[in-house]
């Protein structure tokens, strides 16, 4: 029945004085008395176990089988199984009888055991997914304070960058990029360059609303169609701009020099490869071309 692991033992007459009540001077030990014959036993073991796991160290878990430890099952005068016995300054401060489910457990061990603090997210993590939730200011902030401790991370730079040119702050945007020189982050890199492409062209084009009209006067309108989807890209509107492109593109493959296949493999830089619309639309061009 013993699956050891550091929090997880089995304790005898010989060494329960220092597994159990010296350690519980340094942490709460729970003790599990038990026996082969017991079937409510085997059900509870692997319960306490799992509790023990989750508090990470700050709670340990004494196994004692008492049909080999009649002499400490005497000691405790335990008189049915499983019979469980919480152990905090070297005594016993409380415990339960039966099989008992997990919620009554952890409530019993509440007021003995601090439940270790959650792990700190990631700041990079973090900042990266309210970017993605549209929340630039939190993500921008989030980003500031990892960039005081470390401003060489080449990934909150680029995601940085990002944020600023979000807010129109194009010419601070390009600094930041132009000080990454990492070359692990290329994809991103020429994701956070084209996002500055785009947000710069808009400044000079007409509005989305005289674009729309246009082509709702001449649906053949390929300046229109392209100026708009520049429009789309700078207001993160992916799925918009890439049909428009794509549409322009299997039309009018050389309009402007080409620009339509250019622009699509930039909206692809931009959104990285693990974006589902990438591959999408990567399907899409490929069937275009051939």
């Amino acid at each position: 029945m013993s699956q050891e692991t550091p929090y997880i033992f089995d304790a005898s007459a010989a060494n329960f004085d220092q597994l159990v009540i010296a350690n519980s001077h340094h942490k709460p030990v729970l003790v599990d008395f038990w026996a082969e014959w017991c079937a409510p036993c085997k059900a509870l073991m692997p319960l306490l176990a799992q509790i023990t796991e989750s508090y990470q160290g700050e709670l340990l878990l004494a196994k004692v089988n008492c049909d080999i430890e009649q002499d400490i099952v005497a000691r405790f005068g335990i008189r049915s199984l499983p019979t469980v016995v919480l152990f905090k300054d070297g005594q016993p401060v409380d415990g339960f009888a039966g099989a008992q489910p997990e919620s009554a457990i952890r409530a019993l061990l509440e007021p003995h055991v601090q439940m270790p603090p959650p792990p700190a997210a990631d700041p990079l993590e973090l900042a990266q997914a309210l970017f993605a939730e549209g929340r630039f200011g939190d993500a921008e902030a989030t980003l500031k304070a990892l960039l005081t401790e470390d401003n060489s991370n080449a990934g909150a730079l680029i995601l940085y960058a990002r944020c600023l040119a979000e807010r129109g702050e194009l010419g601070e945007a390009q600094t930041v990029l132009d000080a990454v020189k990492s070359d692990e982050h290329k994809a991103a890199l020429a994701g956070a360059k084209a996002q500055l492409t785009f947000l710069r062209q808009v400044t000079d084009l007409p509005d989305a609303a005289t674009l729309k009209t246009r082509l709702a006067q001449n649906a053949g309108d390929d300046e229109a169609l392209y100026q708009l989807a520049i429009h789309q890209l700078s207001r993160q509107q992916y799925e918009a701009a890439l049909e428009a492109l794509l549409k322009l593109f299997v039309r009018n493959r050389g309009y402007d020099g080409g620009v339509p296949h250019k622009t699509l493999l930039q909206v692809f830089d931009l959104l990285g490869n693990d974006h589902p619309l990438v591959g999408t639309y990567r399907r899409k061009l490929f069937a275009a071309l051939y």
